[in-house]
């Protein structure tokens, strides 16, 4: 198994954590406003909008998780079946490097604009990936059978 590999398989990893441990301390957050009664049940069943802000914004960051990351886990598994180079797993750690930061920033200061920026940012660097496997399938048809 090559470096870039082992670096893209590392990333895809990476990103699924991000979304555990936003999960993780979602529940440890909602877990206790149920326990002491300061959400309704009954309300938060119908409405995400029920949940404290704080809340709300765990539960958004962890939604993002399943956005744009979809896309990511495709390439990656695109760029595992194509054989991929360094500037994949680079690309790769570029979009979860963003992805760390927008959920940072949705679930702290929640500012639009640095927020849509990373978001941006990561979308973009996504764009790359993808038009960087194009490019190599391209030229892997281009080149013929092995």
């Amino acid at each position: 198994m090559s470096a870039a590999t082992l670096w893209l398989i590392g990333a895809a990893l990476a990103q699924g954590l991000l979304a555990f441990v936003i999960l993780w301390v979602m529940g440890s957050v909602r877990l206790p406003l149920i326990a002491r009664g300061k959400v309704s049940v009954a309300k938060i069943a119908l409405d995400k909008g029920a949940w404290p802000e704080n809340a709300q914004k765990l539960s958004n960051a962890f939604d993002n998780q399943f956005q744009l990351p979809v896309l990511f886990y495709v390439a990656v598994m695109i760029a595992l079946h194509l054989g991929a180079g360094a500037l994949e797993a680079v690309l790769a750690w570029a979009f979860v490097g963003s992805r760390i930061v927008h959920a940072f920033i949705h679930t702290t200061t929640n500012q639009v604009f640095q927020r849509f920026w990373a978001f941006i940012a990561g979308m973009a660097i996504l764009f790359c990936l993808w038009v960087v496997l194009i490019v190599r399938l391209i030229l892997i048809a281009i080149a013929g059978p092995a």
